[in-house]
């Protein structure tokens, strides 16, 4: 396990095995961290995406803990660049999920830390399915930009308070995101519409509205501190 301190955080890339082969990401802790965001990949995206890294900065500064995690192996990735072998199997990646959140729990790095799951579109589903099979281990959720609307799969067991963010110019996930919320059991959820048709946002804005959005959620049901500068924003629909 390579290790290094950076000034007041805690650096490690770290290994998942899995048998024969490793899962392979990146853990930084923050001093005094409570919670620990997972940030979910799947096929066609890697620990290495740019949008994930920025908001992996937000929500340390935010004081929680973060990982980023490959759910495909280094060979498995070969193969999905070559014939999209894993496209779309979220039950897949969400067994993978499921064997990472299983590690954290035992990690002496990680074991005390409160966890909670960030997934952007395809990776959102992922997300919501490994902590709907994870009743007590995974205490937030939040998903950017799901398309799909989950009919033939079960999240009926999902407890863990949930953020569902969409851009208000995305129809598609604006109607799917509204029927995976009828979906969630639990009363701890929200759907978040960031912009509308007359309202344009750049990446950078969409971005730190996500951060915004996405650390104070993690922040409300993943530590202890109450944070009294938290709005949802003005275009929640529920």
């Amino acid at each position: 396990m390579y290790q290094k301190n950076i000034f007041d955080v805690e650096e490690q890339i770290v290994h998942v095995d899995l048998g024969r082969q490793q899962l392979e990401g990146e853990l930084i802790i923050p001093v005094n961290a409570e919670g620990m965001v997972v940030f979910v990949h799947g096929s066609g995206h890697s620990r290495y995406s740019t949008r994930n890294r920025y908001l992996a900065h937000i929500f340390r500064q935010a004081g929680l803990a973060t990982l980023l995690i490959d759910l495909l192996t280094k060979e498995e990735e070969i193969i999905d660049q070559r014939t999209k072998h894993f496209y779309g199997n979220v039950a897949h990646f969400s067994s993978r999920l499921v064997t990472v959140t299983d590690w954290l729990k035992v990690n002496p790095f990680t074991r005390n830390l409160q966890i909670g799951y960030f997934g952007d579109r395809s990776s959102g589903v992922t997300a919501l399915i490994a902590a709907s099979a994870q009743k007590s281990a995974v205490k937030a959720v939040v998903t950017r930009g799901v398309k799909t609307d989950l009919v033939g799969i079960n999240i009926a067991s999902l407890l863990a308070p949930t953020l569902l963010i969409v851009d208000g110019h995305d129809l598609q996930a604006i109607s799917a995101n509204k029927y995976i919320f009828a979906q969630i059991p639990t009363q701890q959820k929200q759907l978040e519409i960031i912009g509308d048709g007359n309202q344009s946002w750049d990446e950078t804005s969409m971005l730190r509205e996500i951060g915004r959005l996405a650390s104070g959620w993690f922040q409300q049901y993943l530590t202890s501190t109450t944070n009294d500068d938290f709005h949802l924003y003005a275009m929640s629909l529920f």
